[in-house]
């Protein structure tokens, strides 16, 4: 049987923290996102709404895929263009690590960059990439990915929430996730309502800027989540509450998690693991609580959540 890199992405690992969940708390899992051939659950979305987009004629032969992207689902979608034939425009910016805008150019892709104003993520920064984005997009055989519209992205994550609940032991009670596009707390709290109709899902987004709590938008530093503006395809009706998480604590946090559970993962991790601890602490001993490893830390060293 021949395999090849993309046969590589899901089935990631999934682990208990012990050491920075408190005593009478419950279990808190989380998925290794960082397994996957870029060390992201990006991969999988990348992959999905790529082969969806291949399937219905979108995407001609020999055609370039055009994103926005702070880099995350940008160094997927150049793995997979890389992988498939085609060719990758991305717009990015330098408000995103130089580590993501190195590995998209390392796949081949092409990049376009938006100054950004001090390196913060905002609503204006956003939609200044989209607009670039869908300019380029115009030039023939050039396909506009759009992941904040694309409604091929969700099932990308029904996996994840599928081998959640097997590795898990068949008990997750909740579901803790960061929002960037949805795509990824939408498919996952998919799948495990299928296995779990009660299912509680909490989502996370950068106290800087709680638009889907229903405060003003503002800037912040948490890499791939809070937009600055409600994505198209959020729901709230199935989201059961939304926590604000500050880039100061998701970054310490990040750090602890290296340290004391030698995860390595990235600032929306470290926002994640904040709020499934304090969901454990609420939900007792008994239960358990799923989050999510989004990405691996390689990807931050330059930022200050590993010193910069």
């Amino acid at each position: 049987m021949s395999l090849q890199i993309l046969d590589a992405i899901g089935n990631t690992p999934l682990i208990e923290l012990r050491r920075v969940v408190p005593e009478g708390a419950a279990r808190v899992v989380i998925k290794l996102e960082s397994s996957n051939p870029t060390g992201s659950m990006k991969d999988r979305v990348a992959s999905a709404m790529v082969g969806a987009a291949i399937a219905n004629g979108r995407l001609k032969p020999s055609g370039t895929v055009v994103e926005y992207t702070g880099g995350t689902t940008g160094v997927s979608l150049a793995l997979i263009c890389a992988a498939r034939g085609y060719h990758a425009h991305f717009v990015t910016s330098d408000a995103f690590s130089e580590e993501k805008r190195l590995t998209m150019r390392a796949y081949g892709a092409e990049l376009t960059e938006i100054p950004s104003d001090g390196k913060k993520i905002n609503r204006a920064l956003i939609t200044a990439m989209i607009a670039k984005a869908r300019e380029i997009s115009e030039q023939p055989l050039h396909w506009f990915c759009d992941q904040l519209e694309n409604t091929d992205g969700e099932a990308g994550y029904h996996a994840l929430g599928r081998e959640m609940w097997e590795q898990s032991g068949g008990r997750v009670d909740a579901l803790v996730q960061s929002v960037g596009s949805a795509h990824s707390i939408h498919g996952t709290a998919y799948a495990l309502r299928r296995h779990n109709p009660d299912l509680h899902v909490l989502a996370v987004e950068p106290a800087e800027s709680q638009v889907l709590g229903g405060k003003a938008p503002g800037s912040h530093k948490i890499e791939g989540i809070g937009i600055g503006f409600v994505p198209p395809l959020w729901r709230r009706g199935d989201v059961h509450e939304i926590v604000g998480v500050c880039t100061d604590d998701a970054n310490a946090m990040a750090r602890r998690l290296a340290r004391e559970e030698a995860v390595f993962a990235g600032t929306s991790t470290g926002a994640n693991v904040i709020a499934a601890i304090e969901l454990a602490k609420r939900l007792g001993e008994g239960r358990t609580v799923g989050t999510i490893a989004v990405d691996s830390g390689l990807r931050y060293l330059s930022t200050e959540a590993y010193g910069a």
